[in-house]
């Protein structure tokens, strides 16, 4: 199932790539610009858009080039361990890796497994997999967040889509389109409320109203 995979190579992407993702950026941004806990403020989420209510637009963004730098070094090194390897082992491994630092940040052992929502590692581990493919997420995010105005929204249309585009557009090897798939699934799990709240019309858009738990 693993090609010329090692069981200890496996154990470290998998053990390495999660504590990696469960470093808590935005809190550790957050705690150390002198804005205490980001838990106790807005959402209580400990992603860029939370920190982003602190009125700190530089703390959000460390928080969100953090976040999505994580799911990405995870991914480079893993890459780097399989570099004589075969494609299809490399993939295998940077999936592995870059899964786990996505589910990390989701479920963080530091923070009794309470983490954010997962779009900005989303992208971080999508571009450093398949960087076509994450482009290609990223102007879909793009396109659906300046045409609505709903963060939610464009972040759950870009996972959506993420998989169909990495195994029929951009033809990557199928672990990668596995791994997206597992990350879009997640995605849409963790956003459970703000599905809801976009059903009843009720998700507030980017810069009119206040702003809620939107990403």
């Amino acid at each position: 199932m693993f090609d010329s995979l090692s069981p200890m190579l496996i154990a470290a992407a998998v053990v390495g790539g999660y504590l990696l993702g469960s470093i808590p950026f935005g809190l550790i941004a957050a705690k150390l610009g002198g804005q205490g806990d980001i838990r106790s403020i807005g959402s209580g989420n400990i992603g860029a858009t939370n920190v982003l209510r602190t009125g700190r637009k530089d703390l959000a963004l460390i928080t969100l080039l953090g976040d999505g730098g994580k799911g990405a070094v995870a991914v480079f090194i893993a890459w780097l361990l399989t570099r004589n390897a075969g494609t299809q082992a490399q993939a295998q491994l940077t999936a592995l890796a870059g899964g786990s630092a996505f589910f990390g940040h989701l479920f963080p052992v530091w923070l009794g497994f309470k983490g954010g929502k997962g779009v900005a590692t989303f992208f971080g581990t999508l571009l450093a997999a398949a960087w076509p493919v994450g482009m290609a997420a990223g102007a879909i995010w793009l396109a659906m967040f300046f045409i609505f105005r709903l963060s939610s929204l464009a972040g759950l249309t870009a996972a959506a889509l993420a998989p169909i585009l990495a195994l029929f557009v951009f033809d990557r090897p199928y672990p990668i389109a596995v791994m997206a798939l597992v990350m879009a699934v997640l995605i849409f799990i963790r956003h459970k409320d703000n599905i809801g709240r976009l059903l009843r019309g009720e998700e507030p858009r980017s810069g009119v109203g206040k702003k809620k738990d939107a990403a």
